[in-house]
């Protein structure tokens, strides 16, 4: 595995968007730190990742709808943050998804449907937000 493990570090700031050009990544795990802004829409050039662990930081702004565009992505870990807006449909996309992990943000809108095309999705939370709709 290919992967960068920042976890728990005190890193600050941004995601940077350079964060995309590193092609053959296929773990990102920056848990724990004190990360602020958004997440850049860059990442969804990593077309090799497989998993994504932001959680435990201060991200703020909305899902980027470009992270659709990770085709082996397998687990979406992004709780404990302050993410804004709706879940992006293109969520949907994400066929080899089997943990979807978006709880204790601030996200509101309808729960997209295109979430039950996740036919992997093993493990789904989405409490702590405010979230209408049915799955």
């Amino acid at each position: 595995m290919i992967g960068l493990f920042l976890e728990k570090n005190n890193l600050t700031g941004i995601i940077p968007a350079e964060i995309g050009e590193l092609q053959h990544l296929e773990i990102i795990d920056l848990n724990g730190n004190v990360l602020t802004g958004p997440i850049p829409p860059e990442i969804g050039n990593l077309s090799s990742l497989e998993e994504l662990f932001l959680s435990d930081n201060s991200l703020t702004g909305v899902i980027p709808v470009e992270i659709g565009n990770l085709q082996q992505l397998q687990r979406l870990d992004l709780p404990r943050n302050a993410l804004t807006g709706s879940i992006p449909a293109e969520i949907g996309n994400l066929q080899q998804l089997r943990v979807l992990n978006l709880f204790l943000n601030a996200l509101t809108g309808s729960i997209p449907p295109e979430i039950g095309n996740l036919q992997q999705l093993q493990r789904l939370d989405l409490s702590y937000n405010a979230l209408t709709g049915e799955l």
